[in-house]
């Protein structure tokens, strides 16, 4: 073994010693946090322990759910995964179980073993009994996570239908992030004449409608179908359980705002959160999405809303938006 130095810290390791003690120190690692997981999975097992209050946020897809789910992930009273969970979900209910219809989910599809399932996987993950969840697809599902979970707490974050839509477009240039779940989709897709071959962010019931459709098309069919499915299963939420904010609400007023969020979810507000949320709009949460109020009108995609922005000023304006 090496001598000490005079300082009394061990020398240097020779070369190549510092990447070895890194592999053990990762392997080590690796097989603490699979025994953590295993023993807390066995400890829920045996006490069958409910979730209390779970949290979820539901949204069209690319509105600020990422944006408000990384800031309650910051709570420390509160479990999380801080990353999306779809593959998870998609054992109880994926697409191809129904033939592929939509990723639309009812109170009728809850079964007492989805709630184990679900429950289990968060406490073994975090280790509390309380956790906040958001996938692209939960705005479809509303009325199933409420069956599972009736005293979840669920925040609708609103965004303008042209912004919106200018991030949903955005999105489906870069299939490799918003259409894994649809590799195996049994449908041609050719959107814009045969330029998008991948379905992206969510299927709702009628998709193969548009299978040939132009991508604004597309688009806002999505916005649509996602917001009234939302707004139809909110009319069965208990008002204490529901919680609306307006994504440009956040961006103008960040503190105020998600301080309304907080305590909706009955979570406390402390001076660190405070600081991150003042600081929220300063953070990267989507590297090609900058943050900005009615973005749309100086991008590349304008005239493609602009198209289709008319077939959802009935909606807008039930949103709380002037087109």
């Amino acid at each position: 073994m090496p001598a000490p130095t005079d300082n009394g810290a061990a020398p240097a390791l020779p070369a190549g010693g510092n990447d070895f003690w890194y592999k053990v120190d990762k392997t080590l690692r690796h097989h603490a946090r699979r025994a953590k997981l295993s023993l807390r999975a066995a400890l829920w097992q045996m006490s069958q322990w409910p979730a209390d209050r779970p949290v979820f946020i539901v949204s069209c897809s690319r509105s600020g759910t990422q944006m408000l789910y990384k800031t309650l992930s910051q709570s420390r009273a509160i479990g999380t995964l801080n990353r999306e969970i779809y593959a998870i979900w998609s054992r109880l209910h994926a697409p191809h179980h129904k033939q592929w219809q939509s990723h639309v989910l009812t109170a009728e599809d809850a079964e007492p073993s989805d709630r184990s399932f679900i429950t289990r996987y968060f406490y073994a993950h975090t280790g509390q009994h309380r956790f906040v969840d958001k996938n692209n697809q939960h705005g479809l599902a509303v009325p199933y996570l409420h069956a599972l979970f009736p005293d979840a707490r669920f925040v609708y974050i609103k965004r303008n239908p042209g912004d919106t839509l200018n991030s949903m477009i955005e999105g489906w240039h870069r299939p490799e992030r918003y259409a894994t779940w649809s590799t195996r989709l049994p449908a041609k897709v050719a959107i814009d004449g045969g330029r998008f071959t991948r379905w992206c962010h969510f299927l709702p019931e009628g998709w193969r409608d548009y299978l040939t459709a132009s991508l604004e098309e597309v688009n806002a069919y999505q916005y649509a179908s996602i917001h009234r499915a939302i707004r139809n299963a909110s009319r069965t939420i208990p008002a204490s359980q529901w919680h609306e904010v307006f994504y440009e609400d956040v961006v103008r007023d960040p503190v105020a705002s998600i301080r309304s969020v907080f305590e909706h979810c009955e979570l406390p507000f402390t001076p660190d959160i405070e600081l991150h949320t003042r600081n929220l709009l300063d953070k990267p949460y989507d590297a090609f999405s900058e943050i900005r109020l009615d973005k749309w009108r100086d991008q590349r995609h304008r005239e493609r809303i602009e198209r289709v922005l008319p077939s959802l000023e009935e909606l807008a304006r039930e949103l709380g938006y002037r087109l």
